[in-house]
């Protein structure tokens, strides 16, 4: 299921924070930062954190795309 993270990355800038800012806010790895980049699928764990370390929630940050935008 293709998934998107553009969301995160606008919070990112809206708060001015940088991906390490966040890793280290959320305690993540550096490899599931490189997945988000790559809108790869993550853990929901390490969604959960970055949503407490931003204060939101999973809508805010991950869209679920249909099956046939992948090509």
């Amino acid at each position: 299921m293709p998934v998107s993270y553009n969301k995160l990355w606008k919070i990112l800038i809206d708060e001015g924070m940088s991906k390490t800012d966040l890793i280290k806010a959320s305690k993540i790895t550096t490899n599931a930062m490189a997945k988000l980049g790559k809108n790869e699928d993550v853990r929901v764990e390490v969604l959960v954190k970055i949503c407490r370390a931003l204060n939101c929630t999973l809508d805010d940050i991950v869209d679920i795309l249909p099956d046939d935008s992948v090509k």
